[in-house]
């Protein structure tokens, strides 16, 4: 298993890895929409934190040489389930067919109270 790590998402703030390579698959942590470059949540609602989390995740894909087409799986976790609509819209953006599976979930509270948090395990 090797860690994969860069600048261009947010760092680590606690005993875990951006993500790790195992295999052939990379396993994402889940990434809140910190803006790396600020330190700070992406500025907006849930259409912009979906966007940013989601560039993290596209940043750490790159740091380990794959892309968002080869992600297969996601999960998105949800402060508020009526917010689904907005984050399927932004969502849709990073993705195409054959989209990767993907579970949705509401929980009672995310890390910095983020509205989302999105992992994803990518193929090489």
């Amino acid at each position: 298993m090797n860690a994969i790590s860069t600048s261009k998402a947010p760092g680590a703030i606690g005993p875990y890895s951006q993500a790790v390579n195992a295999g052939n698959l990379v396993f994402t942590s889940g990434q809140i929409p910190i803006d790396p470059q600020t330190g700070v949540f992406a500025e907006g609602g849930i259409k912009e934190q979906t966007r940013q989390s989601l560039k993290n995740i596209q940043a750490i894909l790159e740091a380990a040489g794959l892309s968002m087409r080869q992600v297969v799986k996601t999960t998105v976790f949800l402060a508020d389930m009526n917010d689904f609509a907005d984050m399927n819209s932004v969502y849709a953006e990073f993705f195409a067919e054959p989209f990767p599976a993907r579970s949705a979930v509401a929980v009672k509270t995310l890390p910095k109270n983020a509205l989302v948090e999105i992992e994803a395990v990518a193929s090489k």
